[in-house]
């Protein structure tokens, strides 16, 4: 595990399997001492055909599971809203990533340093990252298992997620939602790294002769399994947002030019 999103998952999940055992453990360990003790052959619990029930009993049986669930779900819901993904993380201004899934693979577009990749994510440790995810095609769920949680991306819509690196090193991330016949192999490298070596990457990335265009979107968007890695040099303005208003029939009010033509 690595970033805080992650750790604060981690961290709750064992919290909660813990606070559960405080009511399972005591359950099957009374289940077995009752089972010896009143066992047929031998057992030296009393045998009481007329007694029908006791407060205690009662109290401790149905007080002790509504006491533990109400505080096991006031935390949850506690933590679940301080985990919201949405949520910018504290520190630095954070690095704005677009990503965009296709059939299979995974475009990620870099709007304020104007470049995009397939299949690969770069990004420098410790820096907050703003994501702003959506799909071309039928539902994903994008996730970096070692950074945090899933969340969906649907074609015509926008979710977001904040996540951050705290140590450096290559990371998985997939696509965890099952997409038809690409899908095992809709992953992707996630890079995290140091300032100066993000900086090469980035200088890397800035060489290619490739442009992100419509004829290139063409290209990648054509069904494709485990998809090589590209970089495209240049990203058109607002690339991301006209994919998702595209879904939307709302193209005209992201680019005038469009009407202009029609009419």
């Amino acid at each position: 595990m690595t970033g805080p999103i992650a750790e604060a998952e981690y961290a709750l999940m064992w919290q909660a399997f813990n606070l559960m055992l405080l009511v399972v453990v005591p359950v099957i360990l009374l289940t077995l001492f009752f089972a010896w003790r009143y066992r047929a052959a031998g057992g030296k619990g009393a045998y009481r055909p007329d007694w029908d029930r006791s407060p205690i009993i009662e109290v401790t049986v149905w007080g002790i599971p509504i006491v533990m669930i109400g505080i096991l779900a006031t935390w949850v819901w506690d933590k679940t809203h301080a985990l919201d993904p949405y949520k910018p993380l504290p520190g630095s201004e954070p690095l704005r990533i677009e990503a965009i899934a296709l059939d299979w693979k995974w475009l990620f577009i870099y709007p304020d340093l104007n470049i995009a990749t397939v299949n690969e994510l770069a990004f420098p440790v410790g820096k907050p990252l703003s994501f702003r995810i959506t799909s071309e095609v039928a539902m994903n769920s994008f996730m970096i298992p070692a950074l945090g949680g899933q969340i969906y991306a649907m074609a015509g819509m926008e979710t977001q997620l904040n996540l951050q690196a705290d140590e450096i090193g290559t990371m998985q991330g997939r696509n965890m939602q099952f997409s038809g016949d690409g899908f095992a192999g809709q992953t992707f490298e996630a890079l995290s790294m140091s300032q100066d070596d993000f900086d090469a990457w980035l200088s890397n990335v800035r060489q290619s002769n490739s442009h992100l265009d419509t004829a290139s979107y063409a290209d990648i968007s054509k069904p494709s399994t485990d998809a090589p890695v590209r970089y495209f040099s240049t990203v058109p303005p607002d690339f991301f947002s006209k994919r998702v208003a595209h879904f939307m029939g709302m193209e005209h009010e992201h680019n005038p030019n469009v009407k202009a033509a029609d009419q």
